[in-house]
């Protein structure tokens, strides 16, 4: 399973600040303040879930499954025709569908880094004072996320022929974010309307 380790933290700090800030607006309020702070609690809760803590991607022998904020997307690793690392990370089926991989973050600053240490590194080795890392200079550094998307490249390659991997995509919409969401804004628009 990959996730993004930011989002997470930064998704469940959000959560918490809702639960402190709504449930004090819910607990000490006068008025429609419990009702509206509610409303937006029902409006803002599935909507920093879906963004922060639901992404997320799986990979096993059989298939890929790429849980986007309001997706869920399984691919066959027979259907799944190219892996791609720009400046986000996609996913290509046979019928040329592209998905995005919300879970796995583009670094253009890990690319960066990992660019001057091999840049440092064959420099050093050019020189000759490697002290015995020309072994480490000959392994390409990548960022983590390139690394992520050059693993699941290589499950692809190695899996799209095996019986179990046979199949078309499918794609779920998660009515599980959406759902809650829409009630939570049709809500605090009906009470914003009330007055």
């Amino acid at each position: 399973m990959y996730r993004s380790p930011a989002g997470l933290v930064g998704g469940v700090l959000l959560l918490g600040l809702f639960a402190w800030l709504g449930g004090d607006a819910v607990v000490t309020g006068e008025g429609r303040t419990p009702w509206l702070a509610l409303a937006s609690m029902l409006t803002a809760v599935p909507l920093v879930v879906a963004f922060s803590v639901r992404p997320a991607v799986f990979a096993n022998d059989d298939r890929l499954r790429v849980r986007n904020p309001f997706r869920m997307i399984e691919l066959p690793w027979a259907s799944v025709v190219s892996l791609r690392s720009g400046y986000t990370n996609e996913v290509i089926d046979d019928s040329g569908a592209k998905y995005q991989m919300w879970a796995i973050p583009v670094s253009l600053r890990g690319r960066k880094k990992a660019a001057r240490h091999q840049a440092r590194e064959a420099h050093r080795a050019a020189k000759g004072d490697g002290g015995g890392r020309a072994a480490a200079a000959a392994r390409p550094v990548r960022a983590e996320t390139d690394q992520v998307m050059a693993d699941l490249r290589e499950l692809c390659e190695a899996r799209a022929k095996a019986v179990g991997s046979q199949g078309r995509p499918s794609v779920r919409w998660a009515w599980e974010i959406m759902g809650p969401a829409a009630a939570g804004a049709v809500l605090l628009l009906v009470l914003i309307a009330l007055g």
